[in-house]
């Protein structure tokens, strides 16, 4: 391969060292050159190049230093490690001269060259071992990708046989080993590139067919951005707004993903919204972005990313959100800030500098997990590019004990999840966590070789926004289990609370009237009630108040006069009108009108009512006590029509609830069944039964004709031993 395709070295050169002219001194610059002149003119070191002109070498220094973020370390590896290999100088020369420590990087790469020399299938037992090469220096897998890059981008000027092996060594290792790394936009163009030469078909067509749309996308883009800029502008922050097409592999993996023709690829656009603002400014910023946009275009709740909050693992941040925009379109709309930006271009090297770690050697702790799955002599070449695809991908990740046990957690578990993993009563006791020597919070997510040590109080106990804290079956399980335990525990607590309060004020406690009285303030059991109790969120005074008005008439008795709704009038006064049996009577003495019994609240034969117009046009009947009947009289007054029963009830049953309580005893519910089966106009259609803290709880559905039989039913129901209370639901 010749370099007639690249650049002139000398333009490349000047564009390396004095575009950066703070990355090395004047003497060290002229240095740099006179070495270059020097080993790259000797005809064996162009043989041992692996592939690479010095144009090409320069190319790779270029994307190592701008689009990596590396420094001089990795510079002056790239450069001279073939006179290294060749003998021409030595690491000695290279970090005496340049006060820089090479031998890592160098090395590595070495290491890495001699297995292409002997086999450059990736699927040989050398995979194996070129895995742990890489894994001595994180720069080294770097500048590999780097040096794979200017490979593909110069794939054209390669002989063709070997253009297609690349191309699919680009996919399959290169291009997901960039994506791990964070470094989006050169996994985007591996991608690309790979489709190029591996399926030229598909990727002319795709980029044929945005080429003929591309300007239509550049005035679509232009409109959705204009007036998304006047609303930023008021935020005063400094921003900056750009729109994208997405790239062509990811078009065509959505066509087959949807088995679908670029023509029904809806969401090819993406807009970005990068700030320029200070670190403790970056997340207000960002969500107030959001918010713009949400009340500007239709947002998609299912494809909101909040990687704000929580960081991939490779430390990407950005808030992703896709909306509808104008002529219906999806929008993807990815708002970070300059430094997030950076870290998603140059991935770990910008993590690094913004984490403020100091020199190039820091180590990526999911290496360790790749490492571990090396060392395992069982597994072939294509089984260990499943278990690394599975690494890279982040379903999983592998911690460690203290004691160097290691455990494997699903991706995004947390140092909470790490405790019951162990033992719930570790997990139940959990306070934090010692990361890597550091002390972190429950809610800590755990990366890659973390070392966990679980911290633990005697007094700690589970909360319910625990829940919302771990991510594995296994924790939510003890959780849920532990709070169960603890609520029946506050439960028997709050309620001997309660009666010895109420003995004091020598006032005699009925199960039946709390459990109407918990039910009142909006408690879903009495355990609930008296939970809140032993946690001394309810004032006990104002249960006294409470539980000595409960016997008063919840509801007022009558309506107030309302208009009538549509083509009903109502009248001022209701006259007796006799006629058929079991005949309702609406608004103006109307019969036969097309009505409804409403489900809320089940009205039968006798109960007091009132008729509602619904939106369409039918007229629902709810019982005067109706839960919902203030709601639906202050908010739909106009809609709201007289009823009454008149005649006699004949031939109808209706289904009604019953709320029974009482004292856990067993034989109460065969003598309620027992007595319900005796009555010749009811039937029992279900019940349900539940216990808790000493009381019986149960809901009955029966079967009754009107008004005076469930009446009837209920005071008998009272006079079973045992029944404290019985109310209609």
């Amino acid at each position: 391969m010749t370099s007639t395709h690249l650049p002139p070295i000398t333009s490349l050169y000047r564009k390396l060292l004095y575009a950066h002219n703070n990355l090395f001194s004047y003497n060290e610059r002229r240095d740099i050159k006179l070495w270059l002149k020097k080993f790259y003119n000797s005809e064996s070191i162009q043989q041992q190049a692996f592939g690479h002109s010095l144009a090409d070498k320069l190319c790779i220094t270029d994307t190592v230093l701008n689009e990596l973020g590396l420094g001089r370390a990795a510079i002056l590896s790239v450069l001279f490690q073939e006179a290294v290999d060749m003998n021409l100088i030595s690491i000695d020369d290279i970090e005496k001269r340049f006060n820089t420590n090479v031998s890592s990087i160098v090395k590595g790469i070495s290491r890495v060259r001699e297995l292409y020399e002997r086999n450059t299938s990736l699927e040989t037992e050398n995979f194996r071992k070129l895995f742990l090469t890489f894994a001595e220096d994180v720069r080294v897998i770097l500048i590999i990708i780097a040096e794979h890059l200017q490979t593909m981008r110069t794939l054209a000027h390669y002989e063709s046989d070997n253009r297609m092996n690349v191309a699919r060594e680009s996919s399959f290792l290169y291009a997901p080993l960039a994506h791990r790394m964070g470094l989006y936009a050169i996994k985007t163009e591996l991608e690309d590139l790979s489709l190029k030469y591996t399926n030229r078909e598909i990727y002319s067509e795709i980029a044929r067919k945005l080429n003929e749309t591309k300007r239509s996308r550049e005035k679509y883009i232009s409109e959705f951005i204009g007036p998304l800029k006047d609303k930023l502008n008021e935020l005063g922050f400094e921003f900056s707004i750009k729109g994208r097409t997405k790239s062509i592999h990811s078009i065509y993996n959505k066509m087959k993903k949807q088995n679908t023709p670029f023509e029904n690829i809806y969401d090819l656009f993406a807009i970005r919204i990068i700030f320029d603002v200070p670190v403790d400014k970056e997340k207000a910023a960002c969500w107030q972005a959001y918010s713009i946009v949400a009340d500007m275009y239709q947002p998609n709740p299912k494809r909101l990313r909040d990687w704000l909050s929580i960081p991939k693992s490779n430390g990407y941040e950005s808030l992703h959100t896709t909306v509808l925009g104008p002529q219906g379109k999806w929008v993807e709309v990815q708002i970070r800030t300059e430094r997030m930006d950076e870290v998603a271009e140059k991935g770990l090297a910008a993590h690094w500098k913004y984490k403020g770690i100091k020199g190039e050697s820091g180590m990526d702790e999911w290496l360790k997990n790749i490492r571990e799955i090396l060392e395992n002599p069982e597994l072939n070449a294509v089984d260990f590019m499943d278990e690394f695809k599975l690494n890279l991908y982040d379903k999983e990740v592998f911690v460690f004990s203290p004691k160097g046990d290691l455990h494997k957690l699903p991706k995004g578990a947390t140092a909470l999840d790490f405790a019951f993993s162990i033992h719930s009563n570790l997990g139940s006791k959990c306070v934090g966590a010692k990361v890597n020597g550091k002390n972190m919070p429950i809610k800590y997510v755990l990366n890659n070789g973390d070392q966990v040590e679980v911290l633990t109080s005697p007094t700690q106990k589970p909360n319910a926004a625990w829940l919302n804290v771990v991510t594995t079956s296994k924790a939510k399980n003890k959780i849920r289990q532990a709070l169960k335990e603890i609520e029946f525990k506050d439960a028997e607590i709050g309620r001997e609370t309660l009666i010895r309060r109420f003995k004091n004020w020598k006032i005699d406690l009925d199960d039946g009237k709390i459990s109407r009285l918990a039910k009142k303030k909006g408690f879903k059991t009495v355990s609930d009630f008296y939970q809140e109790i032993a946690r001394e969120k309810i004032d006990i005074l104002e249960v006294r108040e409470a539980y000595q008005d409960i016997d008063k008439k919840e509801y007022p008795a009558d309506l107030a006069e309302l208009r009538s709704a549509e083509s009903f009038t109502a009248s001022p006064s209701t006259s007796e009108i006799s006629g058929k049996d079991d005949v309702l009577v609406i608004g103006q003495d109307l019969k036969n009108v097309d009505f409804k019994l409403s489900k809320c609240c089940n009205p039968i034969y006798g109960d007091e009512v009132f008729g509602f117009v619904s939106v369409t046009g039918g007229i629902k009947i709810h019982r005067t006590d109706c839960p919902n009947a203030p709601q639906m009289i202050a908010r739909f007054g106009y809609r709201i029509v007289k009823a009454r029963w008149s005649g006699k009830s004949q031939g109808s049953q209706y289904p009604i609830t019953l709320r029974i309580v009482g004292h856990d005893d067993i034989g109460i519910v065969t003598n309620i069944t027992s007595l319900i089966s005796k009555e010749k106009n009811i039937s029992l259609r279900s019940i349900s039964i539940d216990s808790n803290a000493g009381l019986f709880q149960g809901n009955l559905t029966v079967m009754v004709d009107d008004l005076k039989d469930l009446e009837n039913i209920v005071k008998k129901i009272k006079l079973i031993k045992g029944v404290k209370n019985v109310s209609r639901s």
